[in-house]
């Protein structure tokens, strides 16, 4: 563990322009960042270029857009891909960002080989929890399966999955509810691979997991602690893996965002740094630590260094990171870790008895449990059962936080020019000569999409366009019951 090497420190970050996100990288790499995350905005994580109209008023907001390999090679203008690691937030849409990286790489003159990051890759959770879905689950699974595959044979330093609990936590989930709805996706995954002739220690071991860090400092250690027991004996006893390396429970945590509170920002601070010293205590292999003010924006470069100093203090001040598990064999830690192991069992029991998590969440089952859950936690809230400091207790009058991030409205109208530009100047015959090639692919079940994806990419074609090809094969998602 870390008596060998700290976490990566990896800080969230993108807004505005692909020119502005890269200030930012090199801003935090300056600074002792040693990894770089990508937030891509709304329009990308739902295929849609800058110009759609369904963009409107979201270019830029929550992270960076990116519409092109153009963009791509801006966002790492000076920042040689053989020499950092790269997480990139992104699920409906993965396939393409990847082949746009790979492409980027290329430029640089750096081959596949030499790259390595994650992908988040996790479909299933955003029908679960977080929205940002594009086609149906299950072609939406054939993507994520194609993916596999080809960093399997191409990318073989690439995490080609971050199996997401986080998002679904951050909805409401209790944490038993985090752990199981995140294995249940996870043993979907894997069995999509198997089923697609894929042997299981060929691609377990780049399986990635993301999860929470929440405010309940034992319980989440105990969480932690949990998942790896829960991982392990899945991987051995039901899918047969014999490589060690698919047992490993790898996972990036995040602190949580939904704890952040507009009110008395600076008490985010302290829930940050509990909430970041639980993933330390639980082994986290890679960590972000969220900012003071984002509640209330996007982090300003002083709240992002913050963050980051709260990270280094931890690992070379606090002495959490000079010995492995090191709340192991408290009778409290022991018990409640085997206590969330069997409610997480439990859970799983109920998904597989419904046919596996797709068809679970084709039934609206996940969405239904958490939204009990969240009911349960706001109504404890509202009636100061559950105390939120600054909010429901010890509220004080603060005059508002000044200085906030703001992305210049200008930014969209930049970025929708250089998107018009790029389409007026490369070789648009080849460009749908691709796009055909790539819509054949789609429709050809044995095929792989992703050379075709990055035909179409390295000949300038969009996001929004390739996205539109697999809409036009797959269709396009509608929600269950509305939700």
């Amino acid at each position: 563990m870390y008596r060998g090497r700290v976490w990566t420190m990896r800080q969230y970050a993108g807004y505005a322009t692909a020119a502005a996100t890269n200030e930012r990288y090199r801003y935090l790499l300056e600074n002792g960042q040693t990894g770089l995350s990508v937030a891509f905005d709304l329009p990308t994580q739902i295929g849609y270029d800058s110009d759609h109209p369904l963009a409107e008023g979201e270019v830029g907001k929550v992270g960076v857009p990116i519409c092109s390999l153009a963009d791509m090679e801006t966002l790492f203008d000076g920042i040689p891909l053989d020499k950092v690691s790269t997480s990139m937030t992104i699920n409906a849409t993965a396939a393409v960002l990847l082949c746009l990286y790979i492409a980027a790489g290329k430029k640089q003159g750096v081959t596949p080989d030499q790259l390595s990051g994650t992908l988040q890759n996790d479909i299933l959770k955003e029908y679960i929890a977080r929205g940002t879905y594009a086609y149906p689950p299950r072609p939406s699974m054939r993507l994520v399966v194609d993916v596999f595959r080809y960093c399997a044979e191409n990318v073989p330093r690439w995490n080609t999955i971050s199996i997401s609990g986080y998002h679904m936590r951050e909805a409401g989930a209790t944490a038993s509810q985090e752990l199981a709805f995140t294995f249940a996706n996870a043993i979907a995954y894997v069995q999509a691979a198997v089923d697609a002739g894929l042997p299981v220690d060929d691609f377990a071991p780049r399986l990635s997991f993301f999860f929470v860090a929440q405010n309940n400092l034992f319980e989440e250690v105990a969480k932690f602690r949990a998942a790896r027991r829960l991982w392990a004996n899945i991987m051995r006893d039901r899918f047969g893996a014999k490589d060690p390396r698919s047992m490993m429970l790898r996972f990036h945590t995040q602190t949580a965002g939904v704890t952040l509170t507009a009110q008395q920002p600076d008490n985010n601070v302290i829930r940050s740094t509990v909430q970041a010293l639980a993933a330390v205590l639980g082994g986290t292999q890679s960590l972000h630590v969220n900012s003071r003010d984002e509640a209330l924006s996007l982090p300003t470069e002083e709240s992002a260094q913050l963050s980051l100093r709260t990270q280094q203090i931890l690992a070379h001040e606090s002495g959490a990171a000079d010995v492995v598990d090191p709340l192991g064999g408290s009778w409290y830690i022991e018990n409640l870790t085997d206590r969330l192991e069997a409610s997480t069992l439990d859970y799983i029991q109920r998904i597989d008895q419904m046919g596996g998590a797709v068809a679970a969440i084709e039934d609206g089952f996940q969405v239904r449990e958490i939204g009990d859950a969240a009911f349960r936690h706001q109504r404890e809230v509202d009636s100061n059962d559950r105390v939120v400091v600054g909010v429901n207790q010890y509220v004080t009058e603060a005059p508002p936080i000044s200085g906030l991030l703001r992305v210049d409205a200008t930014a969209a109208a930049e970025q929708v020019e250089r998107l018009r530009t790029l389409r007026r100047e490369r070789d648009n015959m080849a460009v749908q000569i691709s796009l055909a090639r790539l819509a054949d692919a789609a429709r050809s079940t044995g095929a792989n999409t992703i050379p075709l994806m990055m035909e179409c990419v390295e000949r300038y074609a969009t996001l929004g366009e390739i996205c539109d090809v697999l809409r036009q094969v797959f269709g396009e998602y509608e929600p269950v019951g509305g939700l």
